[in-house]
């Protein structure tokens, strides 16, 4: 796991430099590269369940929507459907582990910060504006679904799923709001830096189910 860790720490440190002031060639690459890598770190795992594959398929669906986010803007919407199968995957995995709970404080927090990035964002977002609605509904109920179990279940584990999907909330929360607001000198490389950190740490918590 050692030799993967440090390919998938170094391409992703790569891309997120070239998000930051490197060339967009390096941007394209690595990007890529990074996600496949990620993909052989889970493909690694000693013990396989069978939940355990819908993260492996998380991946790979996010990689299919990290390359149509490279063709023209017509392409967008099925980008955001790719993505959203992903943390729908990510999400059914999460919950094929979970008992029956509820802590009202959770998805009360997760709607709020939902509604406030949605106003924010509403009035640019024009033909895209229910799917990305969608998405990031979907996003709210996988960070959700991964805090409810480190709320009631607070071990290894609940702690790297909570902590990556958190970081994958974080970094469309930036990415939506700089893409249709304001954009900042290092809002790519931050949401690259969320992103990639989100989705190791998710990949992480099959090293430790």
């Amino acid at each position: 796991m050692l030799w993967s860790f440090l390919a998938v720490l170094f391409s992703g440190w790569l891309y997120v430099d070239a998000s930051y002031r490197g060339p967009q060639w390096q941007r394209w690459l690595f990007k890529p590269v990074t996600l496949l890598l990620l993909v052989g770190l889970a493909w690694q795992t000693p013990t396989l369940h069978t939940t355990d594959y819908l993260i492996l398929a998380g991946l790979v669906a996010t990689l299919v929507g990290d390359a149509l986010t490279l063709l023209p803007r017509q392409q967008m919407l099925y980008a955001l459907g790719a993505f959203f199968l992903s943390h729908l995957l990510y999400t059914l995995s999460f919950a094929a582990n979970m008992t029956m709970s509820f802590f009202w404080p959770i998805p009360l927090a997760l709607l709020i910060i939902g509604v406030v990035v949605i106003a924010v964002i509403w009035s640019k977002l024009a033909e895209l504006r229910w799917p990305i609605c969608t998405f990031i509904g979907m996003t709210l109920v996988m960070t959700w679904m991964a805090a409810e179990q480190y709320f009631f279940r607070p071990t290894d584990y609940s702690f790297s799923i909570v902590v990556g999907a958190s970081l994958l909330l974080l970094a469309n929360i930036i990415w939506f709001i700089t893409h249709y607001r304001r954009r900042f000198s290092a809002d790519s490389a931050i949401i690259a830096a969320c992103y990639f950190a989100g989705h190791f740490m998710i990949v992480r918590s099959l090293w430790l189910f």
